[in-house]
């Protein structure tokens, strides 16, 4: 009997891994052509992290009514303003579909979302295939990220949630990695300079399960 091809017995993408993936800080990373989620009260901030060690422009799009936007001026010192691209739209509907033509087109290495809430699984397999399609003909695989204020988008490929956090250190936050689909839930403390690429990361205790 013939052999089959691989890709026909793997329910993964037919694509080869383009890139090993983007640092968040240390050893974490985020893949490539997939999406991520980000939750917890200083998403947005980790969000800036991230989009400050990719490359190319950003695109940063938001609901219309929502006040709350990366300030330039805090920003700047660690990610070029010129960099990131804001779009807003009117309705919470189109946020999605943005996103997705967004990534389907390749054009922004990173693409964030600022949603009120966690999509359901379909939005997400969309949001993954067109990741995919974003990284052909030799182009990078685009980074969707997905900004949610409690987490629980069904489907992602990783789960991070980022609290403030203070103790004797300094400044800082606790980044968790709540879900993923190759490596273990963790716990991590990033000062300042961690959070910007400059200083090793302390690691606590694993989380006891993922969410």
């Amino acid at each position: 009997m013939t052999a089959l091809p691989a890709t026909l017995l793997t329910r993964g993408p037919h694509r080869p891994d383009a890139a090993p993936g983007l640092a968040i800080a240390g050893d974490l990373r985020l893949a490539a052509g997939r999406v991520h989620e980000l939750c917890g009260i200083s998403r947005r901030m980790l969000a800036l992290a991230i989009a400050a060690r990719a490359t190319g422009p950003v695109l940063w799009i938001a609901p219309g009514h929502v006040t709350v936007q990366p300030n330039p001026c805090g920003f700047a010192p660690w990610l070029d303003p010129a960099r990131l691209l804001h779009v807003r739209a009117d309705h919470d509907r189109d946020l999605l579909w943005v996103m997705e033509e967004s990534l389907r087109s390749g054009a922004a290495p990173t693409v964030v979302a600022d949603l009120p809430g966690p999509p359901g699984l379909t939005a997400v397999r969309r949001l993954h295939l067109a990741a995919e399609t974003g990284s052909k003909d030799g182009a990078a695989a685009p980074l969707g990220l997905l900004m949610t204020p409690d987490g629980g988008a069904p489907g992602v490929e990783t789960r991070w949630q980022m609290t403030p956090d203070f103790d004797g250190d300094g400044a800082g936050w606790r980044l968790d990695r709540q879900r993923a689909r190759t490596a273990p839930p963790r716990s991590d403390r990033l000062g300042a300079a961690t959070l910007l690429g400059h200083a090793p990361l302390r690691t606590d205790r694993p989380l006891a399960r993922a969410h």
